[in-house]
């Protein structure tokens, strides 16, 4: 008997053992049918928001994507992004990828007014912001998938991490690669999650260089389209207003689709960020923008699959950080707003490298 016991003893150590030797994963803690007791309709209320403002502004799908790419990418996916300044934050959205070009601050604020009104108390700034993407990829014809819930919000945010974070729109591959894996995003992910400049639109001030002095060479970056360069120079004089817009994607501009990536193979990618996916001699990255580029389904699966990766970056759940009533700042913190409030642009420019 005493062998028996001590047996059955060895095996729940070793059980123990391997459970605690399993990797530790976010996805266990979010789940798409979070809300499906406390708030049922919030995807329905999210969406209803976003479609009638996308009526009139059909840019706004992707300035919603964005915000979800910035959030995550600066201390995770915990609306940080949306903090204003305070007597106690200084807030993200003055940092050099986001100041005088992150749209939607305000739709944000209408979704969470909506929400709060039908579920107060209940969903997070950082749950809204996550859905607002996928719904912004569907009502442009891109790809659905079930966005996993559950987050909570930031106390804090951090304008320091948010200048280092943020991919750049002149960003070498070496330094993509770089600040994504620095997320735990590989370079599959990397190359879809870039696919996300097939709508949308950048301001000129983001791409001059690359018409007029490339890399310091006072000539264009020689992997333009020579066609596409006169276009663009048409549209961003050397010296001009940096503030004017373009089209991301020159051939389906409001359309979710794989055409960034035969933009791409054409030359045509807007940014340096772009291109260099497949300009960059012996890349890793050009089969992969190849595969994308001759099927449309592969891009959406793999598109969908690094949406949800990096939706689950360092998110907070539980009893972390908190719900916010308003998503600019914390509880109990509105009077300490200062007088810097949110500014949103009406130049919709890029945010980042995606």
């Amino acid at each position: 008997m005493s062998s028996l016991i001590s047996h059955i003893t060895a095996l729940c150590c070793l059980v123990v053992v391997l459970i605690g030797a399993l990797p530790f994963s976010s996805d266990a803690q979010l789940d798409p049918s979070f809300y499906r007791d406390t708030c049922p309709k919030v995807h329905s209320i999210v969406r209803e928001v976003i479609r009638n403002v996308s009526k009139s502004d059909p840019r706004m799908l992707g300035s919603l994507m964005r915000l979800h790419f910035h959030d995550c990418f600066v201390q995770g996916c915990d609306a940080s992004i949306l903090l204003n300044t305070t007597a106690t934050i200084v807030s993200e959205q003055t940092a050099f990828g986001n100041n005088n070009s992150i749209r939607g601050l305000d739709v944000v604020n209408q979704i969470k007014t909506a929400v709060e009104n039908a579920c107060p108390n209940t969903v997070s700034c950082a749950d809204i912001l996550a859905l607002a993407a996928e719904i912004s990829s569907v009502l442009a014809n891109g790809p659905d998938w079930k966005v996993p819930l559950g987050r909570r919000d930031s106390l804090t945010a951090n304008l320091t991490l948010a200048n280092q974070a943020l991919p750049g729109p002149n960003f070498n591959l070496t330094r993509l690669k770089s600040v994504f894996n620095d997320q735990g995003l590989n370079t599959t992910d990397l190359v879809a999650l870039s696919g996300s400049h097939t709508f949308g639109r950048g301001q000129c001030r983001f791409f001059s260089d690359r018409l007029y002095n490339f890399s310091g060479t006072g000539k264009p970056d020689p992997s333009l389209n020579t066609t596409y360069l006169q276009t663009l120079q048409a549209i961003c004089p050397n010296g001009g207003v940096g503030t004017t817009l373009t089209n991301l994607d020159p051939v389906t501009p409001d359309i979710f689709d794989s055409k960034y990536f035969s933009n791409l193979q054409a030359g045509k990618g807007l940014f340096g960020s772009d291109q260099v996916l497949f300009s960059t001699s012996g890349a890793d990255t050009i089969p992969i923008v190849n595969r994308f580029s001759s099927n449309q389904t592969l891009f959406f699966e793999n598109f969908k699959a690094s949406m949800i990766k990096m939706g689950n970056i360092r998110v907070l759940t539980g009893s972390q950080g908190e719900i916010r009533k308003q998503c600019n700042f914390v509880n109990g913190n509105s009077a300490g707003l200062a007088t810097l409030a949110t500014k949103e642009s009406s130049e919709d420019g890029v945010i980042s490298s995606i």
